[in-house]
């Protein structure tokens, strides 16, 4: 299963919870003047949200992504100042690519290099049974997903150590903390996230950069649209909820903004749930939806092995 719950195979979406799209707005507060941004994924999601965030106070942003239409029209929705937003394109599953961005980003005018943060927000996503997950389904994730994370924190880390210090953030999931059944693949790449999250900051906090790592519960991204249509599956995230709402980008934005500036320079390794407190119950039921895809047997465990 290529996409993360394809909406065409899940019924209409409940009403009274609306998705809001909203342009992002930029007023710059001059927090971040002179800082050099680059956000992976950053054509859209979560990932456009922090750019939106970290353009806000004055920095400019370099946007990772696989194609020049989506990076282009995200920088438009931006609208920022000229000079402020670089587009990177590239496939984080490719290290060299990321290398690349990693140059790109940490350009300086009149020549040398600076980069300040490095947030690692591209990803995929999956859905399959562990006794019938497909291992190139299964590697596929993992190139995005930790991988991706693991060639930023390489590229970037070093770059922002030469630079004096800064910060990398990584964009996990509150799977990589909670079992999500028929998530395996998903759960397995954000909890690997995690804990290279931790390694890089007990190892890199020597070179003064920070890393941590937001664990968003559901937001409404593309990458969650499936989940958001399915009225009894939205209704189960929301019952494990104590703030009971979906999330959105520019929640998550808030988060990293934070965990990179300078407000939170004595903060490393840290691993921040911004889920609603969903952390605090349990992961959602995909059993239901994984019947629909694999059938009954082999939720049940009872696979032909010949």
């Amino acid at each position: 299963m290529r996409a993360m719950l394809a909406a065409e195979t899940i019924p209409a979406r409940s009403p009274g919870i609306p998705m809001q799209r909203r342009k992002p707005r930029i007023m710059s507060t001059g927090t971040l003047d002179g800082w050099q941004v680059l956000i992976t994924g950053g054509g859209s999601g979560i990932g456009l949200g922090c750019a939106a965030r970290f353009l806000a106070d004055g920095a400019t942003v370099t946007l990772m992504g696989r194609t020049r239409e989506r990076l282009e029209q995200a920088a438009a929705s931006l609208d920022a100042p000229e000079g402020r937003i670089r587009l990177a394109v590239g496939d984080v599953a490719v290290e060299e690519d990321v290398a690349k961005a990693v140059t790109t980003a940490s350009a300086v005018e009149g020549g040398g290099e600076r980069l300040d943060v490095a947030v690692a927000s591209a990803g995929t996503g999956t859905m399959a049974p562990v006794i019938a997950q497909d291992a190139e389904e299964f590697d596929r994730v993992m190139k995005t997903n930790l991988y991706g994370t693991l060639y930023t924190f390489k590229h970037a880390g070093g770059v922002i150590a030469g630079s004096g210090g800064g910060a990398m953030c990584a964009i996990s999931s509150i799977a990589g903390a909670r079992t999500h059944q028929c998530g395996g693949a998903y759960c397995a790449s954000k909890a690997a996230i995690d804990s290279l999250v931790q390694n890089a900051a007990d190892e890199l906090g020597r070179a003064n950069v920070r890393v941590n790592s937001v664990l968003p519960g559901l937001v409404e991204t593309d990458l969650s649209q499936g989940l958001q249509d399915d009225a009894a599956m939205l209704e189960d995230y929301l019952e494990c909820m104590p703030v009971r709402r979906t999330g959105k980008p520019e929640d998550i934005a808030q988060a990293v903004r934070f965990l990179c500036g300078p407000e939170a320079s004595w903060i490393t390794g840290v691993l921040l749930n911004v889920d609603g407190g969903q952390h605090l119950r349990r992961g959602p039921k995909w059993e239901d939806l994984g019947r629909q895809l694999f059938g009954d047997d082999i939720i049940e465990g009872r696979i032909n092995r010949n």
